[in-house]
């Protein structure tokens, strides 16, 4: 490590097979905490590059445990975090309206670093059991419309630098990788990024593949539709700027978004919204998110199709039931 520390230390950049290299490393416990915090500091100060970013990705891909849900059409929505904006869990409750309006969510998620919960903080508390069994994740995907993909349990490096991320408390690189790994490979993405280079890039990554995808960021900084400000949505098609009015019918707050200060405080914002007792502001934000990943799969119609197939799931009360479903599979 000391040899890859100077090296970066002189601002030079690796090639996408060196990193490969390394990251390959980070998952057999080659290196030390010391020497792994030290390493994704260095990302903290200077751009990770397409290349870097590409080797990270295949040697993750390469060691990942896969899940084969072959015949099911999913969708993952996911942001980087990373936004230090401490909002609630909006991607994890869009998952549950679009699972609720018919479609099949395979969601990839991790413990949070820089919030105060991450999808898997929030699904644990709420009675969700992390699983890399493949039926039981089929099953989960036929009867609730959704199942729960914890990345450790299919990404062996990550399990090597939870510990360090954790005590670092920041973003690393690795909230980069996250997108970019579902082990289910799914080919439908709807992905929130914390700035707009990271939206580019991911932008160049996606467009080598056959993935639908929508990269969505608000332009005040968030790393999902958050509707207080304008959102940059970028798509296989291009990109252009949405209005909060354009995506969720009305501006709103920053503190009206706002996640508590615990995963306790998290899950009763998640489960008050998802009875459909949000208030306007929460209710508008998951709607808009939620919508972005129907339109996100295509066979939804327009965007404002999706929105009313969005309000529909919502306030009928199918959301909250394949919650309800996915939450009694697991006795």
């Amino acid at each position: 490590m000391k040899k890859i520390l100077n090296y970066l230390f002189e601002h030079k950049t690796f090639s996408r097979q060196a990193a490969k290299d390394i990251l390959t490393n980070i998952s057999k416990g080659v290196y030390n905490e010391s020497e792994l915090a030290a390493f994704m500091t260095v990302y903290l100060m200077r751009s990770i590059t397409i290349d870097e970013l590409l080797g990270f990705r295949d040697a993750l891909l390469e060691l990942c445990i896969p899940v084969n849900l072959d015949g099911y059409d999913v969708l993952d929505i996911v942001g980087t975090g990373g936004d230090a904006k401490n909002t609630f869990n909006i991607s994890t409750l869009s998952c549950f309206v679009v699972a609720g309006a018919g479609a099949k969510v395979a969601k990839h998620g991790n413990y949070g670093v820089s919030s105060v919960s991450g999808a898997s903080n929030l699904m644990e508390s709420v009675g969700y059991k992390f699983k890399n069994d493949d039926a039981k994740l089929r099953t989960e995907l036929e009867e609730a419309g959704i199942c729960f993909l914890h990345a450790p349990l299919f990404h062996p490096a990550l399990k090597n630098v939870a510990g360090v991320r954790r005590q670092l408390g920041v973003r690393t690189f690795f909230n980069m990788l996250g997108p970019l790994v579902n082990p289910a490979f799914a080919k439908h993405q709807l992905i929130g990024v914390y700035n707009l280079e990271m939206g580019r890039v991911y932008n160049y990554l996606f467009q080598q593949t056959d993935s639908k995808f929508v990269i969505v960021h608000s332009l005040d900084g968030y790393d999902e539709i958050s509707l207080t400000a304008d959102t940059k949505v970028i798509t296989n098609q291009g990109e252009q700027d949405w209005t909060p009015e354009q995506l969720g019918k009305r501006k709103v707050h920053p503190e009206d978004i706002y996640g508590g200060n615990s995963v306790e405080d998290a899950a009763k914002i998640f489960m008050k919204i998802l009875k459909g007792e949000g208030t306007w502001a929460q209710n508008s934000v998951v709607l808009a998110n939620s919508a972005m990943g129907l339109y996100t799969l295509g066979k939804y119609g327009s965007y404002d199709d999706c929105f009313a197939a969005a309000v529909e799931s919502l306030e009928s009360g199918n959301a909250y039931n394949a919650f309800k479903k996915l939450i009694a599979s697991q006795s």
